[in-house]
This record gives C-alpha cells, sequence and structure tokens, in this order.
C-alpha cells in the first residue's frame, strides 16, 4: 500500500494538504473529507489520525484507492470558526451549476476527479439526537434514497451495539442540504454518500473515536478492509 501526500489549491491562501492511499490492486475509491468547518475538531482529528493510521500500515487497504482531505478550509480552522461563508452551502447544487467559492470548487473538482464510490463528509454538531430528534449531534445523514442507506443502517447498528451509554446512540437522518458537499457528491456524481455527525456535548476523545470507527465501518462496506463484524438485525431509527 503507497500514501502519497498531495496539495489542494498549491499557492493559494486556502492551500491545504490532501492523501491518497492506493491499495495492491484496482478497486472502489473512497474519498473522506473534514474540516469543512473549521471548529469541528474531533472530526479533524479522526481524519489526521486515519491519515497517520495509514502512514504506519497499521491500517492497510487491500484494493482500491482511498483521498483524505483532513482540513479543508484551513483558514477558519486556524480560527476555530465555522468559517464565513459557510463553505457547506457553496457546493454546485446542479451538474451545470459551478460552485461559489474557489476551495469547494477544488474540493469538488478534487471529487470529480476521482469518482469515488463512497464520499465522506466529517462533521460536529449540538446535542444528541437520541433525545432530542431536532437535533444532528450523533447521526449519519445521507440523502433519501441513496444507494448508501443500507449501509448506513447497518453501520448505526454496529455503532450502537458498541456504546453501552443509550443517550449517545447514532440516528440515521435522510434529506438534502443543497449546496453541501454531500449532496453535490450524491447528486452530481452518484456517489453513495454520508455526512457524519458527532455531539459536541460528549468527551473530544470520545468523539474521535466514534469518528475513526465509522470510517472504518464505511471502508468494510467499501470492500477496501477486511470485514469480520456480525450484520445485525436490529432496526434504526429515522430522524426526520
Amino acid at each position: 500500500m503507497k500514501v502519497t501526500k498531495l496539495m489542494l489549491g498549491k499557492g493559494y491562501s486556502w492551500e491545504t494538504p490532501y492523501y491518497i492511499a492506493t491499495g495492491e490492486h484496482g478497486g472502489p475509491h473512497v474519498m473522506v473529507v473534514a474540516g469543512i468547518h473549521g471548529k469541528e475538531i474531533a472530526s479533524i482529528r479522526a481524519a489526521e489520525k486515519l491519515v497517520e493510521l495509514l502512514k504506519q500500515q497499521k491500517l492497510q487497504i487491500s484494493q482500491g484507492k482511498l483521498i483524505i482531505v483532513p482540513i479543508v478550509n484551513q483558514a477558519a480552522y486556524r480560527k476555530r470558526i465555522r468559517g464565513v461563508p459557510d463553505l457547506n452551502r457553496t457546493f454546485p447544487r446542479t451538474k451545470k451549476q459551478a460552485a461559489s467559492n474557489p476551495l469547494s470548487a477544488a474540493v469538488f473538482q478534487l471529487t470529480q476527479r476521482h469518482q469515488p464510490e463512497w464520499y465522506l463528509d466529517l462533521h460536529e454538531a449540538n446535542g444528541l439526537s437520541q433525545k432530542d430528534a431536532k437535533v444532528l449531534g450523533q447521526t449519519l445523514i445521507s440523502n433519501k434514497g441513496n444507494p448508501a442507506v443500507p449501509a448506513v443502517r447497518r453501520t448505526i447498528k454496529r455503532m450502537n451495539r458498541s456504546i453501552k451509554n443509550k443517550d449517545r446512540h447514532f440516528n440515521l437522518r435522510l434529506h438534502e442540504l443543497p449546496g453541501s458537499s454531500r449532496t453535490a457528491a450524491a447528486r452530481i456524481l452518484g456517489a453513495r454518500a454520508v455526512t457524519v455527525e458527532t455531539g459536541w456535548s460528549l468527551p473530544k476523545n470520545v468523539r474521535i473515536k466514534y469518528q475513526l470507527e465509522i470510517v472504518r465501518h464505511f471502508l468494510r462496506e467499501a470492500g477496501m478492509i477486511k470485514a469480520n463484524e456480525v450484520y445485525l438485525s436490529a432496526k434504526v431509527r429515522a430522524v426526520t
């Protein structure tokens, strides 16, 4: 397995590194992005940890290509803010529409170049969805009818089985968010696209752990790493 570091937007004020891990055999492409919102630190740390594990060969992909952008919005990250404008409202909304920000345009061009079958956008949010269905904390989000939804349900079952405190359980939310990277990847490229939202109220190390475990579950779903987990039959509640 080879891990290569590259630069997105090299020479621009918003340039940021990204990484490509390539398996020994051809296979699916999976893209993981984090730091579209600069203050969502656990998701960023999870993406950085994923790169570290790949570099150390502690996590190996058997086939395909894994593209990781750990900190999309470097300017917002340095200030520990969400970002102005909100970058996750500036991605293309249709095939004929361009992104409205040079950074989101560059991220989407990178996505188009690699045509990932799976697209994971790591975020954090307020609240715990198990206690309040109106909040996004501890949810996995996909577009209604997206081919990722069955895998999202399985991933939630696996995660919740390992989380003893039921208040911290994940829920499924199905909705489109025009202008977001996830909806752009789903609508325009036909990717299995998922947004991961851990709850800010939880300890940072716990949130990082959840983020990383969820990514690994989806890498197994994509066939990039070996799976040995049991598929569960319990129902997953969709938060609408």
